[in-house]
Order: structure tokens, then sequence, then C-alpha cells
């Protein structure tokens, strides 16, 4: 067998055999790749946490309350106007079909009333005398009775001919209302006036405008202060900044 020396060993080994030993790289270039990466991560922390410190004490306020400027307020002011609900239209006179009855020792009252709300276009049933139950018992001017049903409609628009009078429900099955005259009754409710309390009964009912503060907050140019939580809103769509 040859003596083999691989070039520039300069006699340092002496290899015997016909092959070149197995050579391994230096370890010192993956510790240079580790040391640059190392270094980026840190010159990137350094960088957010720079920034992070000029967020703060510049003022505009972190991600966080940023998050809480969007909310809506609470308070109903920061989002559209939300339409109310429509009030259900109380039911036309000329659907309602009234009973009257004369609680009193006053001859005539219950014909003479009959034919006064069928003039304002009320459907009129029996007219006569008031129940037992009723009869010389009624003090004020009148009852009106109705099904528990015609609580929030029928017995009000009634109510508009007839001033002061009690309104009460009992348990019958039909729709009929029954107008029973009392004692202190002279006459009904004099026609404009019925009139106008029929017209504002049909009237929907508005939500009262929210109050609004005028002063330094309209100068610096912010909206009214949240009623919920006290703070000053944002400029542009009104939205809560206080604390959740």
């Amino acid at each position: 067998m040859s003596m083999l020396t691989p070039p520039g060993m300069g006699g340092k080994y002496r290899i015997t055999g016909d092959r070149y030993p197995r050579m391994r790289r230096p370890r010192h270039r993956r510790r240079i790749i580790l040391s640059i990466v190392a270094s980026a991560c840190a010159l990137g922390l350094v960088g957010w946490g720079t920034l992070q410190l000029i967020d703060v004490f510049g003022g505009r306020g972190n991600t966080a309350q940023a998050a809480q400027d969007t909310r809506p307020c609470p308070d109903g002011t920061g989002g559209p106007a939300k339409a109310a609900p429509s009030a259900a239209k109380p039911p036309a006179p000329a659907s309602l079909t009234v009973n009257v009855y004369n609680a009193t020792p006053r001859s005539g009252l219950a014909k003479r009333t009959a034919d006064e709300l069928q003039k304002r276009g009320f459907k009129i049933g029996k007219v006569g005398n008031a129940p037992a139950a009723y009869d010389k018992k009624v003090a004020g001017t009148g009852m009106l009775l109705g099904p528990a049903a015609a609580t929030g409609g029928a017995l009000k628009v009634l109510a508009t001919q007839l001033a002061g009078a009690q309104l009460k429900t009992d348990d019958r099955k039909s729709a009929d209302l029954d107008l029973i005259i009392g004692g202190a009754f002279k006459e009904l409710t004099a026609p404009q006036q019925s009139a106008k309390a029929l017209a504002l009964l049909s009237r929907p009912a508005q939500a009262p405008a929210p109050a609004t503060t005028g002063g330094s907050a309209a100068k610096d140019g912010l909206s009214p202060p949240c009623r919920t939580c006290g703070r000053p809103r944002r400029p542009g769509p009104a939205r809560c900044s206080g604390p959740r």
C-alpha cells in the first residue's frame, strides 16, 4: 500500500490507504448565524418598546382606549336614531256599540244622551235604567264599563265624551260598552272639546328630545357629555369614552 498525503497538509498527517479522510467544517459559522438572528430579535424588541413609550407619553392613548372610544354610548344617543314603536291606533267611534243606562232619579237622561252619542258617530245599543247593582249608586258624572280588552282603546275613546267618568272592566264576553249616567251628570263633553281629545288620543306620542348642553363643549367641538359616564364624547359620531 502506498503512503498518501493530502495537499496542504504539509506532512502534518500521515494517512495510509487509498482514500482521503472526511473533514468537518468549522463550527464557528453556526455561531455567527445564531448571533445575527438574536441581534435582529433584540433590535425588534427595542424598537417596539420605543414606539410604545412614544404612544403613551405622546397623549394619543393606547389600543385599549381606542377600542373603548368606538363603543356606542349606552344612553341611546351614540347611534342612528331609532323610530319609536308606533302605538295601536284607537278604534273609530263608528265601530263601538254603547249601551246607555240612567242611574239617577231624573227621567229622560238615557234617551237624550244616547241621541247625542249617535250624532257623534257612536252606535247605540240598549237604552234604559241602570241595573240594580248600579242604580242610584254612581256618585260621579258617570261610569264606563267594558271588557278587559277595551281598557287601552275603546274605553278611552268613549271617555273623551264624558269628562270625569270612572273606567271599569268586567268579565263580559261581548265588545259592547256601557255608559252609566251618575248623579253628578249634567251633559256630555262639548263636541269641540271631545273632538280635540279624540284627535290627541289618535296622535302617536312623541319621545322627548334628549337634553343637550352647550358652553365649553360646543366651543371645543365636542359632543354633549354622555349621560351614563359623564365624560365628553370625541368629535365625529357620538361615542362613549367612559369605562366599560
